[in-house]
């Protein structure tokens, strides 16, 4: 009984710790976030814009569907 007490206000030391260490964690990841430039940005960067066009070969297949016999 004693053993499962302490187990217990271990676990919840725990729990509590976690929350205090985590909680400011999400204002970080925004930060982050808003530092990151937009693609119109990254496309502007990188020259996009000066790439040769490229022709893509249309290489979709149509697969017949079966007939039922019993029609």
């Amino acid at each position: 009984m004693c053993r499962s007490l302490i187990a217990c206000f271990v676990v919840a030391a725990l729990i509590a710790a976690t929350a205090v260490i985590f909680r400011g964690q999400p204002r970080s990841i925004e930060l982050s976030a808003a530092a990151m430039p937009s693609l119109v940005e990254l496309h502007a960067m990188a020259d996009v814009h000066k790439l040769p066009d490229q022709d893509i070969d249309d290489q979709s297949l149509i697969f017949p569907t079966r007939v039922k016999a019993n029609q």
